[in-house]
C-alpha cells in the first residue's frame, strides 16, 4: 500500500488553550486553524472556549467574539453578516458553508473551522481566492450586446427572466468550487462550478447577443469537461443553487453548437464563422437558433436534404459562384448579394462571417434551389 506523508511544515499541530471555562455557564468549544507566514511555524488547532449564552447565535458571531474579545490576532473574511456577500465561506464541521448562515447548534461537540480546502492559505482561515475570481472574469459576466441600447432598459419576458432564476442568486462565495475534487486537480484549466453556473446565466439571457462567443470560449477539453457530475457542489451550496444541473445544460448547448458546426461542414462551408449572435441579426433568438440546429429537430434525412447538402458543396458538384443563376435567386427570394454572402465559397474568397446575415429558412432555399440546377 502506497503511504503518502505530508511535508513537515504541513503537519496541522495541536494549538493553544484560550479561555478555558471557570465559571458556569452554556460553554462551546471552538477549534479554528491557525496559520501565520512570517512566523515559519506550522499550522495549528488553536481551541477557544465560548460562553454561547453571551454569543450571537451563529459560528460568525462567534469568531466575532473571538476576536474582539480573546485573541485579536485572529484572522478571516467576513462583511455583510446576512448570506450575501459570501465573504465569510469556510469549511465549518467538515462542509463548506457560510459562518454567517451556519448555526452553533447545527454543530454537535465541539466546532472545528477551517479555511476553504484546496486553497492557498494567505492567513488562517483566509483562503487565495486570485485564481477563482480570474477564471470568473475569464467567462465575461456581463452582458454583451450588438445593437444600439434601448434608451431606458433592455426589455425582458417574464418567462426569459424566470429562466436566470437558480443562477442569479450565485454569491461567488466558492463553497462548491472548493468542494468538487474535478476542481481540485485541475484547478489551473477546468473552471469549476461556480464559473460554469455563472457562464450559463449569461448563454440563456434572452437579452445578450454573444452567446456563440461564449461558447467558443468554452469549447475546450477542461474547461467544462472535467465535471464528472459528482453533485458535491449542489450538496455544498449555502444558497441552494445546483451547479451541475447547469454546467449539465451547457453540454447540452455545446453539443446542438458543435453539430451545427458539423452540418455547415458536411455542406463545404466554412464553420469558421459560426456565431449565434450572428443568427440573432437574422431575427432568430439563441435559444430557437440551438433548437433549431439540433439535428434530432432538424432531421435531414426526413427534410430529405441529405443529397442537398452534398450538392451544396459547389467543389465537388463543379460549380462556380458564377453559376448561380437569376432562377436560383428568384427561388430564393434573396439578392446576388445576399446569396453570395450565404453560400460561402472558399473558392471565391468569401467570408464565412456573412453567411450568417440570412434566415436559417432562407439557407436551405438556396440548398435546395442549388440542388435543382444540379439535376
Amino acid at each position: 500500500m502506497v503511504q503518502l506523508t505530508l511535508p513537515k511544515n504541513s503537519k496541522i499541530q495541536q494549538g493553544k488553550t484560550w479561555n478555558a471555562p471557570d465559571i458556569k455557564g452554556a460553554w462551546r468549544e471552538i477549534r479554528v486553524y491557525r496559520w501565520d507566514p512570517e512566523d515559519g511555524e506550522n499550522p495549528r488547532l488553536d481551541t477557544y472556549w465560548i460562553d454561547a449564552d453571551q454569543c450571537g447565535p451563529m459560528v460568525l458571531d462567534a469568531l466575532i467574539k473571538i476576536k474582539n474579545e480573546i485573541d485579536p490576532t485572529l484572522t478571516f473574511r467576513r462583511s455583510c453578516r446576512e448570506g450575501i456577500c459570501g465573504s465569510c465561506s469556510m469549511n465549518i464541521d467538515g462542509t463548506n458553508d457560510l459562518a454567517c448562515l451556519k448555526g452553533l447548534d447545527e454543530v454537535k461537540g465541539p466546532v472545528a473551522i477551517y479555511p476553504l480546502p484546496h486553497l492557498e492559505v494567505v492567513k488562517d482561515l483566509v483562503g487565495d481566492l486570485t485564481n477563482f475570481y480570474a477564471q470568473h472574469r475569464s467567462i465575461e459576466p456581463w452582458l454583451k450586446t450588438d445593437t444600439a441600447t434601448p434608451p431606458k432598459e433592455w426589455k425582458q419576458s417574464r418567462d426569459d427572466r424566470e429562466k436566470l432564476d437558480g443562477l442569479y442568486e450565485c454569491i461567488l462565495c466558492a463553497c462548491c468550487s472548493t468542494a468538487c475534487p474535478s476542481y481540485w486537480w485541475n484547478s489551473d484549466r477546468y473552471l469549476g462550478p461556480a464559473a460554469l453556473l455563472q457562464a450559463y446565466r449569461w448563454v440563456i439571457d434572452s437579452r445578450d447577443e454573444a452567446t456563440g462567443d461564449r461558447l467558443d470560449n468554452l469549447e475546450d477539453p477542461f474547461r467544462i469537461y472535467r465535471c464528472h457530475t459528482i453533485m458535491n457542489c449542489a450538496k455544498t451550496c449555502p444558497k441552494g443553487l445546483n451547479p451541475a444541473k447547469a454546467i449539465a445544460e451547457l453540454k447540452k448547448l455545446m453539443a446542438a453548437f458543435l453539430r451545427f458546426a458539423a452540418v455547415l461542414r458536411a455542406a463545404g462551408l466554412r464553420a469558421a464563422g459560426l456565431r449565434a449572435a450572428d443568427l440573432r441579426a437574422a431575427g432568430l433568438r439563441a435559444a430557437e437558433v440551438l433548437r433549431a440546429v439540433d439535428l434530432r429537430a432538424v432531421d435531414l434525412r426526413a427534410a430529405g436534404l441529405r443529397a442537398a447538402l452534398r450538392a451544396v458543396d459547389l467543389r465537388a458538384a463543379g460549380l462556380r459562384a458564377a453559376d448561380l443563376r437569376a432562377a436560383v435567386l428568384r427561388a430564393a427570394g434573396l439578392r446576388a448579394a445576399e446569396v453570395l454572402r450565404a453560400v460561402v465559397l472558399r473558392a471565391a474568397g468569401l467570408r464565412a462571417a456573412g453567411f450568417f446575415a440570412l434566415r436559417a429558412g432562407a439557407f436551405f432555399t438556396v440548398v435546395l434551389a442549388i440542388r435543382v440546377l444540379s439535376l
